[in-house]
């Protein structure tokens, strides 16, 4: 049984930047597929950025592309997403997610809604 848990959300200005972790527990992530969502007030939860652990192929939603960066450190079995230059539409409560596979017929990204195992969430506020 996987157990993720997710942290480092919390209160920064746009502009800023902040990092996420999400600490594996019960499994090694090394072979499965790994995502960052996030679900902002009254919106629909979406994906941010997914990882493939097998060969580090990622995805990145358009909305962040050059701001944020997942990578995993596998001695901690945690994945990370970093976030750069804020915005106020990234406040949102911010998921991780994993999967052993395989995807779902025909899915290029490496992540997808129905991932089997998720954490709780941890809230991220952009605001001045």
């Amino acid at each position: 049984q996987l157990q993720l848990v997710e942290s480092g959300g919390g209160l920064v200005q746009p502009g800023g930047s902040l990092n996420l972790s999400c600490t594996a527990s019960g499994l090694s992530l090394d072979y499965y597929y790994i995502g960052w969502f996030r679900q902002a007030p009254g919106k629909e939860r979406k994906g941010v950025s997914c990882l493939n652990s097998i060969n580090g192929g990622t995805n990145y939603a358009d909305s962040v592309k050059g701001r944020f960066t997942i990578s995993k450190n596998n001695a901690k079995n945690t994945v990370y997403l970093q976030m750069k230059s804020l915005k106020p539409e990234d406040t949102a409560v911010y998921y991780c997610a994993a999967d052993p596979g395989p995807r779902p017929e025909g899915l290029v990204r490496f992540c997808w809604d129905g991932m089997s195992y998720w954490g709780k969430g941890t809230l991220v506020t952009v605001s001045s």
